[in-house]
């Protein structure tokens, strides 16, 4: 009888290893799926603003937004991730990658080795873009100057950076289904629809995550705690936003200035910057979308503890 259940247990852990490791196989986009294609570089250059590359990718504490050599920290519960270098480097870039790597970086989370990214790297909402920009992006990315320099390791602790449970982490959490238009909204509000829940990633930041990292859909774009750890990320559904005029928001993603006068700070100073750089098209487009969100509550905001007298 012993006997009989010690071999159970061990086929029941066999079968669940299988399962286990079935469903965190790294997902890839295959060379044959890409057929031949004529790059619109123009369009790669609004897709890289859209994306906000610059914002995590940009070597810190210098003023060229296109010195792509990474090395930004990311804060977060989970450990520290340093933003890795993406400019044609051969060597310390992404110089080396062909156009599937890639592709499937950007859209599945799979680096070039076959291993998971951290979803630091928004490719959650990356995956909803359309497989067209971001192959000019790419074309776009190598027309930059490279940059030597390797990036240092993250420091994230076990059991947190072992990235095969990733993929269950991605089972999860991540939807990988194409955006879809919405044929009863305007060809201006889909555009802003597919610009804020693909390259511009807004609930990446926007939304409250449960304790795993995974965004808690019924609050998606309510705002919370910041990710990277310090500060509160403001609702940007009509509860927060009721106030403001879609004109509001195009202006502020131009300018970084609110309706009372005030400037953004923290993060989004350097999503301004990306966002200036759109075609006034776009961010009215993405004014219009934000602005139809409904009313959403979020999570409460902490009291500001009272200074001691």
């Amino acid at each position: 009888m012993l006997r009989r259940i010690v071999v159970l247990a061990i086929l029941a852990c066999l079968a669940g290893f299988g399962v286990f490791w079935w469903v965190t196989i790294p997902a890839t986009v295959a060379a044959s799926a890409l057929p031949a294609y004529q790059p619109d570089l123009a369009n790669g250059l609004i897709t890289f603003n859209a994306g906000g590359c610059s914002s995590c990718h940009a070597v810190p504490k210098q003023d060229d937004r296109l010195k792509l050599g990474g090395g930004l920290a990311i804060g977060s519960p989970f450990g520290t991730f340093y933003a890795p270098n993406i400019s044609p480097d051969p060597n310390d870039g992404i110089g080396r990658w062909s156009e599937a790597d890639f592709v499937t970086a950007v859209m599945k989370g799979t680096s070039p080795a076959g291993t998971h990214f951290f979803p630091a790297f928004p490719y959650t909402s990356y995956t909803h873009a359309r497989v067209s920009d971001v192959r000019d992006l790419f074309a776009y990315l190598k027309t930059l100057a490279p940059v030597a320099g390797r990036v240092r390791d993250h420091d994230v602790p076990f059991p947190f950076n072992i990235r095969r449970n990733i993929g269950v982490w991605k089972f999860l959490f991540m939807d990988d289904k194409p955006f879809v238009a919405d044929s009863g909204r305007s060809a201006q509000w889909n555009r802003g629809a597919y610009l804020a829940n693909s390259f511009g990633h807004c609930a990446e930041c926007h939304s409250p995550r449960n304790f795993l990292g995974g965004i808690i859909s019924a609050q998606r774009f309510a705002g919370g705690p910041n990710p990277e750890g310090e500060g509160w990320v403001p609702n940007i559904t009509q509860k927060g936003l009721l106030d403001w005029s879609a004109k509001d928001i195009s202006y502020f993603l131009e300018t970084g200035q609110t309706p009372d006068g005030d400037s953004a700070g923290g993060a989004m100073v350097r999503v301004i910057r990306n966002t200036s750089q759109l075609p006034a098209t776009d961010r009215e487009a993405i004014a219009e979308y934000i602005k139809s969100l409904p009313p959403v509550e979020g999570p409460p905001r902490p009291k500001k503890k009272e200074k001691e007298s």
